[in-house]
């Protein structure tokens, strides 16, 4: 029997790795709770949620000193003030679709054949992207046109299907629009901190009464291990991305995908 300490440090470590790599970490951790027997409780279900804040955090270090140039700027810089309209234009299609229809896609979608066959899709879609002659207009995240902030917010709404990848479709959408490699992998980490702060507000908000002080520290645990593993993480994707694009993690995808879809047939 696994201990909730180690469940815990194992999910941090899955949360860590691939929230910010476009292979989807709500669906990895989907499947590490159906086939490893993570996740068993509603508890779990909100621990996947919460210790993101984890994640973004580590984007939150890592880029400090750029977010709050571009917070004090704001004041006396139209660019500055620019890109902050930008994200909330962004991230606004997310809030509209989560309150519309957020309760009725976890009912729905949330299971493990679809995870799979998007993982999948996602995949090939990844090596269609990494293979096509793309022309790269824009090259500063922080200095996208508005609409196109708004059309890479609409694709992010994608995400809310298990296994997408949130960061997969933010990026591949800024891509078709005109970003390079490394300024849409940036905004996507922006975008971001909005997105999975209100998430875990939202969650925690509803899970309140459920917590206890075990519940606390476990979450606590999580929260750490994902942090130290997004650092570590976040700083070598960039590089590896502008240098050889994302043909590992379209490989990945449709081979995580393809071996839970033959657990799955198994019965597992």
């Amino acid at each position: 029997m696994m201990s909730d300490t180690l469940r815990a440090v194992l999910l941090g470590i899955v949360e860590g790795v691939t929230e910010f790599l476009p292979v989807s970490s709500t669906g990895h951790l989907l499947l590490a709770e159906r086939f490893f027997g993570l996740g068993e409780d509603g508890f779990w279900k909100s621990f996947a949620i919460l210790i993101q804040l984890g994640a973004i955090l580590a984007i939150v270090a890592l880029y400090f000193f750029k977010l709050s140039r571009v917070a004090i700027g704001a004041l006396t810089n139209q660019d500055d003030r620019r890109f902050i309209i930008g994200v909330l234009v962004a991230f606004l299609p997310a809030v509209v679709i989560g309150l519309i229809a957020g309760k009725y896609i976890k009912a729905l979608l949330f299971d493990p054949w679809i995870v799979c066959f998007s993982l999948i899709v996602g995949g090939a879609i990844l090596l269609w992207v990494d293979q096509i002659d793309l022309k790269p207009r824009e090259h500063d995240a922080t200095r996208y046109p508005l609409l196109m902030y708004l059309w890479i917010g609409v694709a992010q709404c994608l995400a809310m299907i298990p296994g997408v990848s949130r960061s997969g479709s933010t990026i591949v959408a800024a891509m078709l629009l005109g970003g390079d490699k490394r300024s849409a992998a940036e905004f996507s980490f922006f975008l971001a901190i909005p997105t999975m702060v209100g998430a875990f507000v939202y969650d925690f908000y509803k899970s309140r009464a459920e917590m206890t002080a075990d519940h606390l520290g476990l979450i606590a645990i999580g929260f750490v291990v994902s942090f130290i593993t997004a650092m570590v993480v976040v700083k070598g994707f960039l590089g590896y991305v502008t240098r050889h694009g994302f043909v590992l993690f379209a490989w990945w995808r449709v081979i995580v995908g393809t071996l839970g879809l033959i657990a799955l047939a198994l019965g597992k």
